[in-house]
């Protein structure tokens, strides 16, 4: 490909993935520092940010974002995942606590400069499926009420449902189901497809892509080992290139061709791409970032 990624994807980094310390929110480390580094790097137009847990951090990255002509997103599923809540939980009360951080995170994101808000599914059970189904309904539909309201957006990430984090949403199938039902009850409600979590729903890019596309607003890439006994195995975003992982140029390059063939790349409104790379054990941050922009260089050149 001739013509620059930026002319039909902003491409984006997963800053709490890249720098997993953010993801404790007891000591988030040199948070600022960190976001401060994504902000200044003019290879990424995007940035996917989630909760800043110190005012005084908070009112400090606020203040980068918004003079960094970036597009801010924000990812609610650390929260989620960090304190076990689940947004289809049966028990109604443990329901009400998973969407109560979700509207915090709405609140939170609104602050920091974002449009709208991502989230993932909880457990996935198949005694209860049906149930959960109806109760995930339920969280959604409030909370894109909700984020209506400030004219901002829900987004669903798709995951596993057998393998690792044991989502609700799901394989392709089941999330274009679920997709339909929202919208027909909001507007402002799509999907997250993620390159690292296909190979983990048994899929390929292309049907994946293909199963869920009307409903598609937001795109991740990243790596994954699904060798049983592998270091690293299940969701864990490894740098590209990772021993026994599934994703690196080649897989990528497949990824970008089935975005391209089906419309996503978009000189007008180019939709957000972001990099989920994680370093394994002490791998440098820094390091795994840069590996992941010469995958994609790579990949792009090929395309």
């Amino acid at each position: 490909m001739i013509e620059p990624m930026n002319k039909y994807l902003q491409i984006g980094l997963i800053h709490f993935m890249a720098y997993p310390q953010a993801m404790n929110f007891k000591d988030q480390g040199n948070i600022v520092e960190t976001v401060k580094k994504i902000v200044v790097d003019d290879y990424f137009d995007a940035i996917e940010v989630s909760h800043i847990e110190k005012d005084e951090d908070r009112a400090a990255i606020k203040k980068m974002l918004d003079s960094s002509h970036m597009k801010v997103c924000y990812g609610a599923q650390p929260r989620l995942l960090t304190a076990g809540l689940n947004p289809n939980a049966i028990d109604e009360t443990e329901r009400l606590k998973a969407e109560a951080i979700l509207i915090d995170s709405i609140d939170e994101a609104e602050y920091l400069g974002a449009k709208g808000i991502a989230f993932l599914s909880g457990k996935y059970e198949e005694d209860t499926k049906e149930q959960a189904f109806r109760q995930l309904v339920k969280t959604t539909k409030t909370i894109c009420e909700y984020a209506a309201k400030k004219d901002m957006t829900i987004t669903l990430e798709v995951f596993d449902y057998d393998l690792d984090k044991k989502s609700l949403i799901g394989p392709a199938p089941y999330a274009a189901t679920f997709a339909a039902e929202m919208r027909s009850l909001v507007e402002n409600f799509g999907l997250m497809m993620d390159l690292s979590h296909i190979p983990q729903t048994h899929e390929t890019s292309k049907y994946a892509i293909q199963v869920t596309k009307p409903y598609i607003t937001h795109l991740h890439m990243g790596n994954g080992v699904l060798k049983e006994g592998a270091e690293a195995f299940g969701d864990t975003h490894p740098r590209f290139g990772f021993p026994n992982s599934v994703n690196d140029v080649p897989e990528l390059l497949d990824f970008l061709r089935v975005l391209q063939a089906e419309g996503f790349f978009d000189s007008v409104n180019p939709p957000v791409l972001s990099f989920e790379v994680k370093p394994w054990k002490d791998e440098d941050p820094d390091i795994v970032i840069a590996n992941a922009k010469r995958t994609l260089n790579r990949a792009w050149s090929l395309l």
